[in-house]
């Protein structure tokens, strides 16, 4: 009987502590939070405690709204950053899932370089989680001064990235989006591999030397702006007469000289900044006449790469195009509104289904241009 009696103590005594071990676990994160929690590595190898079952969240940074929005978690944000109430036509995201947004409250600053975060709004709306595009050290401040879990999703600008592969895996494990979300990165990872068997037998002596401009990195900027291994190029191999500039990546602005020396055949400007080279036109018409692919009819639009960072589905898009234009043969199958249609589906759902219209009625459509009109 003793036996018995000691048995059943130890038993209980398993059963308190271990339940009073659980209870200390569940409330780590705030007083009386009874929410179990899963610890999980962001993009910065930081290890954060994120709730088991998150209904609410925000996104701070650049991307970072973005990436929810890919995988339909829109309807999970709960405040967003200042810029995000404006409807934006080049930004898809935005412009899809503005109804959403603009009725939101500000939980930031937000724009290009921006890492301010209202904290006191954010403690307000007190989301599950925070996902943010920061810095280690402000990722840090902000979880400290707020109780809430930030993760740090990012990627670095492209449009086939392993660090955006990496964010939407984890974005999915948080949010109970795993499927959706490997649905977003085996499409980007199809897009790229069919772009690239397009070309991959064409010889680079015989392909055409190939600009953009009129680029937008921190603002939009004329013909001089440009970027070094800009995504789309490089996903159909095209010969960037840009990259010649090896100490340099990413966006850059170069003298008009450089790209009259270069003198491309084909150039791509961003119809979102061709006041900005109509302008520089209207004084300097003899340098852009003189160039070859003016000459030729060889302009034409890549619209809108970069906003807030890369609008990814509109790179895609814009390497398709420029693979149409570039390699004719090797793209003739594709028609661009078909295309258009099916990445923006496919990455922002069936909300995006009219974006491409309303891009080509706003102006920001993919044509042949001609500068100064």
């Amino acid at each position: 009987m003793k036996k018995k009696i000691l048995l059943i103590a130890v038993i209980m005594a398993a059963v308190f502590t271990g339940c009073s071990e659980k209870t200390e676990d569940k409330e780590t994160n705030g007083e009386n939070n009874t929410t179990e929690t899963v610890a999980v590595t962001d993009l910065l190898g930081r290890e954060v405690e994120v709730p088991d079952d998150v209904e609410s969240v925000i996104a701070l940074g650049a991307g970072g709204l973005r990436m929810l929005c890919y995988a339909d978690a829109q309807d999970m944000v709960i405040g967003v950053e200042k810029g995000e109430h404006e409807k934006t036509l080049a930004k898809c995201y935005n412009y899809v899932y503005n109804d959403i947004f603009k009725e939101l409250p500000v939980v930031g600053t937000g724009g290009s370089g921006s890492y301010e975060a209202y904290e006191e709004e954010i403690l307000k709306l007190a989301p599950d989680v925070i996902f943010a595009s920061y810095p280690e050290d402000l990722a840090d401040d902000l979880q400290s001064k707020t109780g809430i879990p930030v993760v740090v999703v990012t990627y670095d600008g492209g449009m086939f990235d392993e660090k955006l592969y990496k964010s939407m895996e984890l974005i999915g494990q948080i949010l109970d989006k795993e499927e959706r979300c490997s649905e977003v990165v085996n499409s980007l990872k199809e897009w790229q591999t069919d772009l690239s068997s397009r070309t991959s037998d064409i010889l680079e002596e015989s392909k055409p030397r190939v600009f953009t401009g009129a680029c937008s990195f921190k603002g939009g900027h004329g013909i001089e702006g440009t970027y070094t291994n800009f995504p789309p190029f490089t996903a159909i191999g095209a010969l960037n007469v840009a990259d010649e500039l090896s100490d340099k990546v990413g966006g850059v602005i170069v003298d008009l000289e450089q790209i009259a020396v270069w003198d491309p055949e084909y150039i791509f400007l961003d119809p979102n900044n061709m006041q900005l080279v109509n302008d520089d036109y209207a004084v300097n018409s003899d340098f852009y006449d003189s160039l070859s692919a003016v000459k030729n009819g060889n302009v034409y639009t890549q619209v809108a790469y970069n906003w807030y960072t890369t609008n990814v589905e509109t790179a895609v898009v814009d390497a398709y195009y420029a693979g149409k234009i570039i390699f004719p043969n090797a793209f003739d199958d594709i028609d661009i509104e078909n295309l258009a249609v099916d990445v923006y589906t496919t990455l922002l759902g069936e909300d995006a289904e009219g974006y491409y219209d309303e891009l080509v009625k706003g102006g920001l459509g993919w044509q042949q241009i001609k500068i100064g009109e």
